[in-house]
């Protein structure tokens, strides 16, 4: 059951969620914007007013009755931002069945390109042109070692990530690589083995984001720090001390469970409501994996962590999306204009477009309750209200007249 009476999620019944983010703003957020710890943009803003408004009388209620029995159902309207939990889940799930009629007919690999931790500071004040920078640099490298060793355009789905478990700042990337792709003959070809030249694709993604990195500071558009050029090839330097991490996941051959990947690594919020253990006044309590100590079978031990609000609040803030920033891009054989001259030479799966269709009717039938349990009878849509600043009910309906109505009042 939810806290806060107000919002009104629907769960399924094998898991329930025992407390949900938007109570804990609701409890917290007014005093905190009073003295915050950070500036809070506008987008900021925008993003907790939405999540907090979600499944609530503020943004409308959809009645359903059904004409046989009577029996009247509500719709709750939800705020389809990216920063609230349940909107993005919804959203990255209906995402990832589009994705499965979609993609290349071979196995997929999970790749995780890492940025170095010292870079954070430049990123927080250079999101947009960083972050798009990290997004191009993994991509090419990925394509330069496929064009390189075997002579093929992969395709490649790309996300950003910008948290770690903790919530922290942790930019990198899940890709959704082809584990083969399309030869000069606009053939498609599956690679076999799972070898990877680790040494040629780190040392490619380091240094055409660093290139990136150069560039801007010569042209003076990134925001740092830096007294001169020096400093700030020093700095770049010190970046060098380590490898790059990047990480390759075993070729998956089954659709479902690249689709799996794509889902658990896509456009989903920061934080899940699955993983928060307790509110209790201005604290919160989350699980997270600490990858650093691992169990006798390798896998790492799940911990819990509490923050008060005034930590809480920065630390997830921080990763709200840029306003029209793409954090779900698409290279080589999935990019938009490469996917248009393939689907007239390769041979695809005929039944994949009817796959979209009823995958897109699966959610449009089981999302909202319009199906009555005990005549199993499609219901009627009513009218809708909705809550207005003073607080009162306000009743509107769908209706809309017809053109031909309009013309006769008109003539």
């Amino acid at each position: 059951m939810c806290i806060h009476p107000k919002h009104k999620i629907c769960e399924s019944k094998t898991q329930k969620k025992k407390f949900h983010l938007a109570d804990f703003f609701d409890n917290n957020w007014d005093a905190y914007v009073k003295t915050p710890n950070h500036y809070i943009t506008p987008e900021q803003y925008k993003a907790v007013a939405a999540m907090r408004a979600c499944r609530t009388e503020v943004l409308g209620i959809d009645h359903y009755v059904c004409k046989e029995c009577g029996e009247i159902s509500q719709v709750y309207h939800s705020c389809k931002n990216r920063f609230c939990p349940t909107c993005s889940w919804k959203d990255t799930m209906k995402w990832a069945e589009k994705m499965k009629a979609q993609m290349l007919d071979i196995p997929h690999r999970h790749v995780v390109f890492t940025l170095p931790h010292k870079l954070n500071d430049l990123i927080s004040n250079n999101k947009w042109e960083l972050l798009s920078a990290l997004f191009k640099a993994a991509a090419e490298a990925i394509k330069d070692w496929m064009m390189h060793k075997y002579n093929l355009t992969p395709g490649i789905i790309s996300v950003l990530h910008t948290f770690g478990e903790t919530k922290q700042m942790h930019p990198h990337i899940h890709m959704i690589l082809s584990w083969g792709g399309v030869n000069k003959n606009n053939c498609l070809e599956e690679i076999k083995g799972e070898y990877v030249n680790y040494r040629f694709i780190q040392t490619k993604f380091r240094c055409k984001f660093e290139d990136k990195l150069i560039e801007l500071f010569d042209s003076n558009t990134l925001g740092h720090k830096f007294s001169d050029r020096i400093e700030f090839h020093r700095f770049i330097k010190k970046t060098n001390d380590k490898n790059w991490r990047v990480h390759f996941e075993p070729a998956i051959q089954i659709p479902e469970e690249v689709i799996r990947y794509i889902g658990r690594y896509s456009k989903r919020a920061c934080i899940s409501e699955y993983k928060i253990t307790n509110i209790d006044g201005e604290y919160i309590s989350f699980k997270y994996k600490d990858y650093k100590n691992l169990d006798f079978y390798g896998k790492p031990i799940e911990k819990e962590i509490t923050l008060n609000y005034r930590e809480f609040f920065p630390r997830l803030l921080q990763h709200v999306p840029l306003p029209y920033f793409r954090i779900v891009r698409y290279y080589g054989a999935y990019a938009a204009r490469t996917k248009a001259v393939l689907n007239k030479t390769l041979i695809m799966q005929t039944n994949k477009t009817s796959e979209i269709e009823k995958n897109e009717e699966i959610y449009e039938m089981t999302e909202p309750p319009k199906i009555c349990k005990n005549c199993n009878t499609e219901k009627t849509y009513l009218f809708s209200t909705f809550k207005n600043k003073k607080n009162e009910t306000i009743y509107m309906t769908r209706f809309k007249p017809k053109k031909n109505k309009i013309k006769n009042i008109a003539a």
